[in-house]
């Protein structure tokens, strides 16, 4: 891959790192191809328990390329949509990624790279870090990314912020609820450790499970059906190989097996 980085550690833990440090790690149609062949090769990998993105340099991503926007320029309606139905593409596999998934954001985040924030199960950035939904700008709309804006800091304030198109700090980023953390420069590798180990001592299917488990939820209205749904989830998740490792652990007081463990 040219412009990304794949890791699995020794721990499970996957790292997809932007890297056009040069170019302030923006996307375009190859790094876009790139990062969801990468996101559907991790998804399948039994060994995987969580996803770190983040970017090289000093900035996370300023949107898209200029160069590929040129292109857009003189490129037919359908050329357009294709190569929109890949950036919709890539943002629903980052928001469905089956694993937790954790984003570390630094310097400026612009345009399509909130999409990539608002997907992730966790953010944080660092104090310093810049935001803005630069699209109208251009002439432009934040179109593929808007879903998942409006899920994570709500209607009202998508509104405000792809409208003027201002810039915010970390601080307002947080308070939207588009990072969950902002922490000095300095301390954003050590927080970002935290958050890994953190989830790392979680039961790796329920976090998985979990995590359909919300999306359902989410999607679905407070009725008999989703309370039905519901009291079936705990109760498989209960009888399943894991939970049964958790609760048994929980009694003897002792770890779970899961703990310090790489899956197999």
């Amino acid at each position: 891959m040219d412009w990304l980085v794949t890791d699995i550690d020794e721990r499970g833990v996957a790292t997809l790192c932007l890297n056009r440090p040069e170019k302030h790690n923006v996307f375009d149609e190859v790094l876009i191809a790139e990062l969801v062949q990468a996101l559907s090769e991790l998804a399948e990998d039994p060994k995987l328990k969580l996803l770190v993105l983040k970017a090289e340099g000093k900035h996370f991503s300023a949107g898209a390329d200029l160069n590929w926007m040129q292109r857009q320029v003189t490129q037919s309606y359908d050329q357009n949509l294709a190569e929109a139905e890949s950036l919709a593409e890539l943002m629903m596999s980052l928001d469905s990624f089956p694993h937790p998934t954790l984003c570390r954001v630094q310097g400026s985040a612009f345009g399509g790279a909130l999409g990539l924030i608002a997907c992730c199960d966790i953010a944080i950035a660092s104090d310093n870090a810049q935001f803005c939904l630069s699209e109208v700008k251009l002439g432009l709309v934040p179109a593929v990314i808007s879903p998942y804006m409006v899920h994570t800091i709500g209607y009202r304030q998508t509104r405000r912020y792809a409208l003027t198109a201002e810039r915010f700090d970390a601080a307002k980023a947080a308070e939207l609820g588009l990072i969950h953390e902002a922490v000095p420069n300095a301390s954003l590798d050590d927080t970002l450790e935290q958050f890994i180990s953190q989830l790392l001592a979680n039961g790796p299917d329920a976090m998985s499970a979990c995590k359909q488990l919300l999306a359902h939820v989410d999607a679905h209205p407070l009725d008999d059906e989703l309370r039905h749904f519901t009291a079936n989830e705990i109760a498989r998740i209960r009888i399943s190989p894991e939970g049964q490792e958790g609760l048994k652990a929980f009694f003897d007081k002792r770890p779970p097996g899961w703990q310090g463990k790489r899956r197999v």
